[in-house]
């Protein structure tokens, strides 16, 4: 079982226009309306590809009380941390004649010390029977900045593999705990390292203490790096890019790379051959937290070099 936490959940919203105009009104069908948050997607997919994961998040307010009604009805097993807070939303604009998406992301609302206590407890009695744990998301406003460390601890006590995709000082605190895996995207790593080269920031992690970096680079792919061999970084892609809507790429890349994990993969290159198939899968589907059919033959598409 792969554990996800997600401390700062959202109620996903989909909205698809054939085309978006700014200031302009837009007529919608009913959008999709659904529980998200990073780790909530991850959980999702391992769902969907024939794994066995459970999501841990939080859940307050009626927000709260809408996305613990539709995991039920998804079946998605999960646990939910109650908090005084109302969950965040989260809009997704879908432009189908572009291909794109627009995000509007609201910031989460801060947490009592009493709620980060019972998240984190919960986090060390679930990662029992579980074979890696996730940790993925944004952190609501004044949340602990080693509150992912703090999981990477739990991982490391249950000799279990962790995987973090966050972004900031978490990130840099799960490198330093020792990560066996971080996951940001370029724009992440750059805005956490300072350094405008992926892989001058990945190599940053890596020298704080992380075991593999995985960037991800949109259209151009995604860049490996590891702490055994870090003078063979490693970046693939598609032969094509795919257009679609991005917004649960990275959550299904981090999948993936659970799922290697638990598996017992440790190469880098079979690893980001399954995150990049994954993630353009993702790209393809309606909403975050899916994957459209023949994600499995999209590895067979993939372009592999030298970083």
């Amino acid at each position: 079982m792969i554990l996800t936490v997600t401390p700062n959940p959202a109620l996903d919203v989909t909205y698809r226009v054939r085309a978006l105009e700014p200031g302009e009104s837009h007529r919608v069908e009913a959008p999709v309306v659904r529980a998200g948050g990073k780790g909530i997607n991850v959980a999702r997919v391992i769902a969907q590809t024939g794994g066995h994961a459970l999501a841990l998040a939080t859940a307050g307010g009626v927000t709260g009380s809408r996305l613990s009604a539709d995991l039920l009805a998804s079946g998605l097993p999960h646990e939910l941390v109650p908090v005084a807070a109302e969950t965040r939303t989260s809009i997704a604009i879908v432009d189908e004649t572009e291909s794109h998406a627009t995000l509007l992301n609201e910031a989460g609302h801060p947490l009592s010390v009493t709620e980060w206590e019972h998240l984190g407890e919960a986090a060390d009695r679930l990662s029992i029977p579980a074979q890696c744990l996730v940790a993925s998301g944004s952190l609501p406003a004044d949340a602990p900045e080693g509150f992912f460390a703090s999981l990477v601890a739990i991982a490391r006590d249950r000799g279990i593999p962790s995987v973090v995709d966050t972004t900031g000082p978490g990130l840099v605190l799960a490198a330093r705990a020792g990560a066996n895996v971080l996951k940001p995207n370029r724009r992440e790593l750059a805005e956490t390292t300072g350094e405008s080269d992926p892989l001058d920031g990945a190599a940053q992690l890596i020298g704080l203490g992380a075991g593999l970096v995985f960037v991800s680079l949109g259209e151009k792919g995604m860049l490996a790096l590891s702490a055994s061999d870090p003078s063979r970084p490693i970046r693939a892609r598609l032969d094509t890019p795919l257009r679609g809507n991005a917004t649960g790429a990275g959550d299904a890349a981090v999948a993936a790379i659970a799922s290697c994990l638990v598996e017992g993969v440790r190469d880098p290159s079979a690893i980001l051959s399954r995150a990049i198939a994954w993630s353009a899968a993702a790209v393809l589907a309606p909403v975050a937290g899916e994957l459209a059919p023949g994600f499995a033959q999209l590895e067979r598409r993939l372009v592999v070099t030298p970083a």
